[in-house]
């Protein structure tokens, strides 16, 4: 590869065939857990590959000289896309670091309340526990009962338990393991109202949702963009308010400190960034086929198979149907584990593992409040053929005690 061609970006896009671009996946393999590490296009990976080699072929005159403003080129394009200025976004290798950044930047002091719901991912409460523990802060965390019945029903458990003056809320765009879209158009102005600076964990939001963060007015949005939006591993985004830029320092300070937000959170040593000089070739995928095309593909799919899967298994979904997008949650029949006396985690590993071993298909199991779920996901290389595979398999599983 010549130098001006890495000055532009690493691969292009060209082709408006879906299938060439779509995830490497395994023969045989139907893959319905997508949301578990997304899944990359075919030329971004090649991209990724080739601004490595291209590295190494002169690493000083990479680093030195054409990394920032290949950096710049891909931040800006990324701010556009979600709908914020390029000042206030910067790029993070995964969601759960920008979280730890964001968290570990605010001094919390003793008895000051960090709330969330019992729906937020674990990782992430994790970390709150380890912060509250370091600095004596109160994790205060409401209990989310399912099936949930409406919007209405998740805005109210913070309109009722969200104390004014609260140090921070955290909230899940869409949980993980309960993949329910929080209406967070209503859950932040309640937030604003009582002074309460609000942390968005949208790890699955970017590539599903339409993302317009000047609108929603998080104080702190976090996405990756190696799992819905298909970069490859290791690329995600960190988005703060502008007014709050000076609060937030990366995890590893480095020659960028004092240099301002954009150059601290760049250079943090040495690593690689051809996960995030791919993102050209994606974005490029997504503006040639369309986001709307693409969502409107995934999501559709989502809710056909989850209706198919009810009427198949005679269950319900997790929450109204309309509350969720590319993933959702769906009650498992009860024959499959009625000789089981206690239903746990370990029930839904086992019938996960079943699932896997006999019938090669890979989707995770859930037990939410002692009831176990399926959580589909549906990108563009799934068809409803699979889902109808994964119904017949799951009726023809029996545990034993």
């Amino acid at each position: 590869m010549n130098k001006s061609v890495a000055k532009r970006d690493f691969g292009s896009f060209h082709s408006s065939n879906v299938e060439e671009l779509i995830q490497l996946s395994e023969d045989g393999c139907t893959f319905l857990n997508h949301g578990a590490f997304g899944g990359v296009l075919k030329e971004a990976l090649t991209a990724s590959q080739e601004a490595q080699v291209y590295a190494e072929r002169q690493p000083l005159r990479f680093y030195d000289r054409e990394l920032l403003p290949l950096m710049v080129h891909v931040n800006r394009r990324l701010a556009a896309f979600v709908g914020c200025s390029p000042e206030e976004v910067v790029l993070m290798t995964n969601a759960t670091t920008a979280l730890n950044t964001v968290i570990k930047s605010i001094p919390f002091k003793p008895g000051d309340k960090i709330f969330c719901l019992s729906v937020t991912y674990g990782a992430v409460k994790k970390i709150l526990q380890w912060v509250c523990g370091q600095t004596g802060a109160v994790l205060q965390e409401v209990k989310v009962k399912f099936p949930i019945k409406g919007r209405e029903e998740v805005v109210n458990y913070v309109r009722e338990h969200l104390q004014e003056g609260t140090k921070l809320a955290v909230f899940d765009h869409i949980p993980s393991n309960t993949p329910f879209i929080l209406p967070l158009e209503e859950i932040i102005p309640v937030c604003k109202t009582r002074n309460v600076p609000v942390l968005i964990d949208g790890a699955h939001a970017l590539g599903v949702l339409s993302l317009d963060l000047h609108s929603l007015q998080p104080d702190y949005y976090v996405s990756n963009a190696h799992k819905w939006f298909c970069c490859p591993k290791g690329s995600a985004f960190l988005y703060v308010q502008k007014e709050l830029k000076d609060r937030i320092r990366p995890l590893i300070v480095s020659h960028g400190f004092g240099s301002g937000f954009s150059s601290e959170f760049i250079w943090t040593g040495l690593h690689d960034y051809s996960p995030y000089l791919a993102m050209h070739v994606v974005l490029n995928f997504w503006d040639a086929v369309g986001p709307e095309k693409i969502k409107t593909y995934m999501c559709d799919l989502c809710r056909e198979a989850g209706q198919l899967l009810c009427e198949m298994w005679g269950t319900r979904l997790a929450a109204p149907e309309d509350m969720f997008g590319s993933m959702c949650l769906i009650g498992l029949p009860s024959v499959v584990y009625s000789s089981v006396k206690e239903v746990d985690y370990s029930t839904a590993e086992r019938i996960q593992n079943e699932l896997y071993h006999r019938y090669n298909i890979e989707v995770p199991i859930k037990c939410i409040d002692g009831m176990l779920y399926v959580r589909i996901s549906a990108h563009i290389y799934n068809e409803i053929h699979e889902y109808k595979k994964l119904g017949h398999a799951m009726l023809e599983i029996k545990l034993s005690e």
